[in-house]
């Protein structure tokens, strides 16, 4: 069977355009923004033709292999992207350029089957394609053609309309769990009020010092909350740092402090336990009592025959005879 192969052909690859994302590169490239494209190959076409006359290969949906591309900004498109409002909340990518089919360049190899005998259109020829980097192609303005930064909406502060500064403001309120009124001004005599707030005389520093103040303190409330709110959220969500440490840190410390802490026994038994504290307390008060009142009695001093008659009585107790009782004696 004849076959023919084919390296590195210049090829332009149609994808269809699933998913585009805004992500930055690492640390050492200073954050660097660009554009993670995600799609399926639909058609592959040589720069060239090929043998056989082939010029393209179509995929049918489902059939095509994934394709994953890298969107590069220049230092000019990224200046553009920051007068757009880059560094705002409200930045986002367009919608618009997803779900429709891109051309993208690439290289490829081909290998070509010669179909057996003459060819007809029941006996193509058979052609394998391998395009070189399909999983992270990389492409910018030059090589595409698309000037993805043109696609992006003004979200600069001169390219806001007033109406949609004013839903994002009503939004901001709403994510801080302010009360948006359901009445207009006209409907709450707010107009009356700002009259005569007008009309009304400068009131001095010092309220309204007290009035910014309290102000801030509300602030400072909401803050708290939304922070607190915020972290119930992901103790809540399965894995998440929070909750990690709540099921596997926290909660065995909680139990292991409860199973430290001693039951305290029932009303009664703590009644006689108490009791039977204060009788013996009471008696070792009062064997110390005694022992003291025997420390202080002072026996009574014997006379002179007294301690004679005690002195012979030892003598002769010891064997000493009438001998020493007379030497005692005289």
């Amino acid at each position: 069977m004849e076959t023919h192969r084919l390296e590195g052909v210049t090829a332009e690859l149609g994808v269809m355009v699933e998913s585009l994302d805004l992500k930055h590169r690492g640390k050492e490239e200073n954050y660097r923004p660009y554009l993670h494209m995600t799609g399926e190959l639909r058609s592959v076409t040589a720069a060239n033709a090929l043998p056989f006359g082939i010029s393209q290969v179509i995929y049918s949906p489902g059939q095509g292999e994934k394709v994953d591309a890298f969107y590069e900004f220049d230092d000019q498109q990224l200046v553009m992207l920051a007068r757009k409002g880059y560094f705002t909340s409200r930045f986002a990518v367009p919608e618009q350029v997803t779900g429709i089919e891109w051309e993208l360049p690439a290289t490829m190899d081909v290998l070509v089957l010669a179909p057996s005998g003459a060819q007809t259109e029941d006996d193509p020829p058979v052609v394998f394609t391998r395009i070189h980097g399909i999983g992270g192609l990389e492409i910018d303005l030059e090589s595409s053609g698309y000037d993805l930064a043109g696609y992006f909406a003004d979200h600069s502060e001169d390219g806001v309309p007033r109406t949609e500064a004013v839903v994002d403001a009503r939004e901001l309120k709403a994510r801080s769990d302010a009360i948006n009124s359901l009445f207009t001004e006209d409907e709450l005599g707010l107009d009356t009020d700002i009259k005569q707030i007008v009309g009304a005389p400068v009131p001095d520093a010092a309220p309204v010092v007290d009035g910014m103040n309290a102000h801030l303190q509300q602030i400072e409330a909401e803050i708290a909350a939304e922070r607190e709110r915020y972290r119930t959220e992901r103790a809540s969500t399965e894995g998440t740092t929070e909750n990690l440490y709540l099921k596997r840190v926290a909660a065995p410390l909680h139990s292991t402090e409860e199973q430290k802490v001693p039951l305290a026994p029932p009303v009664p038994v703590r009644e006689a336990q108490l009791n039977l504290n204060l009788n013996l307390d009471l008696e070792l008060e009062l064997e110390e009592q005694e022992r003291e009142i025997r420390r202080r009695e002072v026996a009574p001093v014997p006379s002179l025959n007294e301690r004679k008659r005690q002195v012979t009585q030892r003598a002769t107790d010891l064997g000493f005879g009438e001998d020493g009782e007379q030497g005692l004696g005289s």
